[in-house]
């Protein structure tokens, strides 16, 4: 009816049930023991014993085959008392006591040392957990543990409404939100309610402005890290994301989606002044500012104004010489991915532009239009202007580029 804990080489028994807890998968039991049953790893560090562990008259008696404690806050129930103990600073503010562990490049408290070691690895870098069967590395055994997950296919926490099973318990109370609509993360600046702490966090850089990924390569800066992933691949010429109907790579999930609205004819954002239809919601906010006359993205260089930041950003690059995005065949480098794009197809001689009129092919869009024209009996336009060169991508991309 017992199991018994090693605890630097004592042994505690709990009642049969206790220490299975689902509703704390990222905190550590005695001596570094992870709550999801893995044990302490070589370099994870044992826990400290809590300075004090609460009044014992305050702790209701556990039940028979009950957990062991209960915070009486919250009602959140835990294994052990020493992981109500630090549960309960959270609510009383003893992790910001003057003896608590303080991280030195960011300033953040922790009430105990082991978990402040984890924490510094998100900024060492350091991830000494690796999977066997893929070889991904993580900062934290929890975390390994749960990767794991993916190859077993294991998903032991199910919703109690509807089922759907999860690889995290954590997931589980996050998914129960969608049955409750509880959105318990308020943000402090304009009260606007979200059902992760993640998503709040991400809003709040609306506030502050913050950016914290930055790109090695060029020095552009995001407010998330899946963006930092994202535009990477625009400098490695990565494009993960393929049509099946016609081929054409993406490095987004999303543009390989707005993308096949142009097989399916789908235009679902229409403008409201002339009725003009469009794929992404983004090119008819570009549309819109033919209206208005907007062009909010102004260079404190010269004055020049833009009504497409991507046209800004390119702008500006005029002024400091920036090319990033260089060829890895013959390093040439340019200031703009598509121009890298579709320079690298002189290197392949690979020619997928195809006039409809003569069959001709060609390895840039730009220049099959221009000799389109040529059947039209149309002079070519010759360059494209630097200003409408972010209203010609976005037409590209709705015609199917």
């Amino acid at each position: 009816l017992c199991s018994a804990w090693p605890l630097s080489g004592l042994s505690l028994s709990l009642p049969a049930g206790a220490g299975t807890e689902e509703e704390a998968p990222q905190q550590e039991g005695p001596a570094g023991t992870e709550s999801h049953g893995v044990g302490r790893q070589q370099g994870d560090p044992a826990g400290e014993t809590p300075e004090g562990s609460g009044d014992p008259e305050l702790l209701p008696k556990p039940l028979k085959g009950q957990k062991s404690t209960v915070c009486p806050d919250c009602g959140k129930s835990f294994g052990n008392s020493s992981h109500l103990a630090r549960h309960r600073r959270t609510h009383t503010g003893e992790n910001y006591r003057q003896d608590s562990h303080l991280c030195t490049e960011c300033g953040k408290a922790f009430s105990q040392s082991s978990n402040l070691i984890i924490h510094q690895r998100t900024h060492t870098g350091e991830r000494p957990y690796t999977c066997g069967e893929c070889g991904r590395s993580f900062g934290h055994s929890s975390d390994l543990a749960q990767h794991r997950r993916v190859h077993t296919g294991e998903k032991p926490f199910p919703c109690p409404q509807c089922g759907k099973r999860f690889a995290q318990s954590s997931k589980v109370t996050q998914h129960q939100r969608f049955h409750t609509g509880e959105r318990p993360f308020g943000c402090p600046d304009c009260g606007k309610a979200f059902r992760l702490s993640a998503d709040l966090l991400r809003h709040r850089r609306t506030h502050t402005g913050e950016k914290p990924y930055g790109c090695a390569e060029c020095g552009k800066r995001f407010v998330e890290s899946s963006h930092l992933i994202r535009h990477q691949r625009t400098h490695m010429g990565e494009r993960p994301y393929r049509c099946p109907q016609c081929g054409k790579g993406f490095n987004q999930s999303s543009n390989l989606l707005q993308h096949q609205r142009t097989h399916r004819g789908e235009r679902p954002y229409v403008c409201g002044d002339c009725g003009k239809a469009f794929g992404v919601s983004s090119a008819l906010l570009q549309h819109r500012r033919t209206h208005t006359g907007e062009r909010p993205y102004r260079c404190p260089q010269c004055g020049k104004s833009f009504s497409v930041s991507s046209t800004y950003n390119i702008h500006r690059r005029t002024h400091t010489g920036l090319k990033p995005y260089a060829c890895a065949d013959c390093g040439k480098a340019f200031s703009r991915s598509s121009a890298l794009l579709q320079h690298q197809s002189t290197h392949t001689g690979e020619r997928p532009y195809r006039c409809s009129h003569c069959g001709k092919g060609f390895g840039q869009k730009a220049a099959m239009a221009q000799h389109q024209r040529t059947h039209l009996g149309q002079e070519p336009t010759g360059v494209i202007p630097l200003e409408d060169w972010g209203h010609w991508e976005g037409n590209m991309c709705l015609a199917g580029q």
